[in-house]
């Protein structure tokens, strides 16, 4: 079995027409997880409500942002809507959907530890963009980074690794726990692209964080070396009790944000060579934006983890 973590609230974080960071991501990903033969396998659960959470949600949320970020996101939606910048919409629901965002997360590292199985968050708004001090690129809170400070408040859990393979550079998850050296962080994205960040030559405070530049055009034959050569040995040295995947799902060939050549299948690729560090993994969804391969490439994920659980 494989836990997802899913509720319909998530679908009333509204960004506006065209917007790609739209609910019609989840409801492509849902039909494609409901209508595939192992579906039996799958084990739904609704997230936490966020009041049976208080005040434990806001604390995280506070360790990771500042009180003026959260207020911020809070004002604009109660005020009926806007924008925290050109790209990254706010709408009357979406601090409350954000909060339940975090708490899908937080649930998934339950399961997880509780289970030592793979679990799925399918969640938005995302968050890898999500500074501690602002918002930005789809981007209300930080989810990948506030799971992982929770998990290390857990018994026997006293690394966390976030590995963030979405084609968009983590600049928040890094900006967020470089500077923590129970928390490893290491990012594939293309470069140049959105938010041009993420050098190389980069590699946080403790030697905790490998940023790996891939050129536009990239396909399989040059990821499939990078996760061999240096993402898995990387992963494997810091010797995780839990790894955070930060999945996004917008390096794919068809995607229309980046330039990248991936295909639906190469997922599952990637999630066998994590598999091989702990069968203890955190996926939660960051971006992708063709429906089509976005639905499909998180089958691809689901599937390869539902043959080793």
């Amino acid at each position: 079995m494989v836990s997802v973590i899913y509720s319909d609230e998530f679908l009333e974080h509204k960004t506006g027409m065209l917007h790609p960071e739209r609910p019609e991501r989840l409801t492509a990903i849902v039909t494609a997880l409901n209508t595939f033969p192992d579906n039996g396998q799958l084990q739904w659960q609704s997230p936490t409500p966020v009041e049976k959470r208080d005040p434990s949600l806001m604390t995280l949320l506070e360790k990771v942002h500042t009180r003026s970020h959260i207020e911020a996101v809070a004002e604009i939606a109660n005020s009926g809507g806007g924008y925290l910048d050109g790209d990254t919409p706010v709408s009357p629901k979406s601090y409350d959907i954000a909060l339940l965002a975090i708490s899908a997360w937080l649930d998934g590292v339950d399961l997880v530890l509780a289970n030592g199985k793979p679990a799925f968050v399918l969640a938005r708004p995302p968050g890898h963009h999500a500074e501690s001090r602002r918002g930005m690129g789809f981007c209300l809170f930080s989810n990948a980074a506030i799971a992982a400070h929770y998990a290390l408040e857990k018994p026997d859990i006293n690394k966390v690794a976030i590995l963030d393979w979405d084609v968009h550079h983590g600049n928040g998850t890094q900006e967020i726990v470089e500077t923590n050296e129970n928390i490893a962080y290491c990012s594939l994205h293309q470069s140049p692209c959105y938010p041009g960040t993420g050098s190389a030559d980069e590699h946080g405070s403790y030697n905790n964080v490998l940023n790996l530049p891939m050129s536009p055009g990239s396909t399989m034959a040059i990821y499939q070396p990078t996760f061999e050569q240096k993402v898995i040995p990387f992963l494997a040295n810091f010797q995780p009790d839990l790894l955070i995947v930060s999945a996004g799902y917008d390096a794919n060939h068809d995607d229309p944000l980046a330039g990248i050549s991936l295909q639906p299948e190469d997922y599952g690729l990637f999630t066998e060579y994590c598999l091989q560090i702990t069968h203890k993994i955190l996926f939660g969804l960051e971006g992708g934006y063709d429906l089509p391969s976005l639905s499909q490439s998180v089958l691809a994920t689901i599937e390869r983890c539902l043959q080793v659980s």
